[in-house]
């Protein structure tokens, strides 16, 4: 199934429809002996052409995993099989609609955008339903599911698990009716301990958070959905450049009633790469960018004198919100365009020295040429290019074991040659970015541009 039309259907974007499992996958250079565990990525792979125009966002969940025991590394990749999936395979043919061009049938969860693994449990991630259960290491779906009939909201494809207590925060969002933002909290245990309701003005579309020690910081930013607009034939999405950016920092296990806001200039934040607090100040990293139209929505208003404004590049930002005085002080850390940042996890709201992230590439649809490390200490940013004609993913960080420096692991990520029409797990050192990658690891077909992925240790 390909198309010239939407590059989101064709070429390195276009959907794979075998699902594999193959053992013992040749290896250029070597695999370290103590790197045991599981890779797995998940992004849209639609089963059938969708129904009107398809959007990135649409497509059904495809998850593609590598397992590494001893040296080796086995593959398989496999359709997440949501209720709406299964549906659609009954009948044949695409039932629902997408983000772009919806249908009279809705939406269906399509648990395409991220994974969490906590309490022993894979879970696959789609921010406008309920996760799905995912079975290791064959990556079978096991069904959705609901914390044992405790979840009342969707969960953000971004829960955050804390290093240190084990506990999971996460919310979900509403686009047209209230409370249009829910928070909740999951022990270390796996259970949904709390639910909570968090005032906002409007529905925005909201897909990451972050977490400190002690905070949890929301973003309640200008893309707005409002159902007034479609009835005057508008899209339902803007970006409202004139409305500015609210973050909402609340204690930990807080609520509505304890949470503050601040502001500061318009802009859009699809990811997060860190929080923590310093002193008075609670301190956010990100990838900001002065406005978005990845849901074909436009500045409602003139760019005006601001020559970012309008502009969906993303570069790395700091917030510093002083919960003393309440004032907010942002800085731009690098101009190099770039997304998907991530960090080691075991510093996941703690002061951290270093982050990584794609290195956009300067083509019409987002690719990334390479991964960036950032020493936020010294200001500093190193670079893993991919190669000519190579373009990878998200780098997730797997530290170590036994590790005591922060960047000492590996970073790993599909790469893409679309030259030779060929796929390969590239695993790079963390501490040697420059080097060339000391694994690559072949994979049996092609693996489509996708989203986000994790790693299971000892899977």
């Amino acid at each position: 199934m390909t198309t010239t039309l939407n590059p989101y259907l064709s070429g390195n974007f276009a959907p794979v429809q075998t699902e594999l499992t193959v053992d013992e996958l040749p290896v250029l250079g070597e695999l370290p002996p103590e790197l045991n565990g599981f890779f797995v990525r998940n992004g849209p792979n639609p089963q059938f052409p969708p129904l009107g125009e398809y959007h990135w966002f649409d497509g059904d969940g495809m998850l593609h995993g590598v397992r590494l025991q001893n040296g080796k590394a086995s593959y398989c990749n496999r359709y997440i099989k949501t209720q709406g999936f299964e549906q659609e395979r009954q009948a044949g043919r695409a039932l629902f609609g997408g983000l772009l061009e919806p249908s009279q049938a809705g939406f269906k969860n399509a648990a395409n955008t991220a994974l969490v693994y906590h309490s022993d449990r894979l879970l696959a991630l789609w921010e406008g339903g309920e996760p799905h259960a995912i079975a290791l290491p064959h990556l079978e779906t096991l069904g959705a599911y609901t914390f044992e009939g405790k979840l009342t909201s969707p969960v953000t494809a971004h829960p955050k698990v804390d290093p240190v207590t084990g506990e999971m925060m996460f919310f979900g969002y509403s686009l047209v009716q209230p409370p249009y933002l829910q928070y909740s909290l999951v022990s270390p245990q796996g259970e949904l301990l709390q639910t909570v309701p968090i005032d906002l003005p409007v529905g925005v579309m909201m897909h990451d958070f972050a977490i400190t020690e002690r905070y949890t910081l929301f973003m309640d930013l200008p893309l707005t959905f409002r159902l007034e607009r479609l009835q005057l034939g508008e899209p339902a999405f803007a970006f409202e450049r004139d409305r500015p950016s609210r973050f909402g920092i609340l204690p930990r296990h807080g609520d509505n009633q304890t949470i503050r806001w601040f502001e500061a200039p318009s802009c859009y934040v699809f990811h997060t790469l860190n929080a923590y607090e310093a002193g008075d100040e609670v301190v956010l990293i990100a990838c900001r960018m002065a406005s978005t139209s990845v849901l074909g929505a436009s500045p409602d208003s003139h760019e005006g004198d601001n020559p970012q404004v309008g502009s969906d590049l993303p570069l790395l930002h700091c917030w510093r919100f002083n919960m003393q005085t309440g004032t907010v002080r942002e800085e731009v850390l690098s101009d190099r365009p770039c997304e998907f940042p991530r960090i080691n996890e075991r510093y996941l709201g703690r002061p951290t020295r270093y982050g990584y992230a794609g290195s956009s590439a300067p083509t019409p649809t987002p690719k990334f040429d390479g991964l960036l490390k950032f020493d936020l200490d010294n200001q500093s940013v190193q670079t893993h290019s991919f190669g000519s004609g190579r373009y990878g993913g998200e780098g997730v960080f797997v530290p170590k074991p036994g590790a005591t420096a922060e960047d000492e692991g590996w970073l790993m990520t599909f790469v893409y040659d679309e030259t030779q029409q060929t796929s390969e797990l590239v695993i790079i050192d963390a501490q040697a970015m420059t080097d060339s990658a000391i694994a690559r690891i072949q994979i049996p077909q092609r693996v489509p541009y996708g989203f986000h992925g994790t790693w299971i240790g000892q899977a």
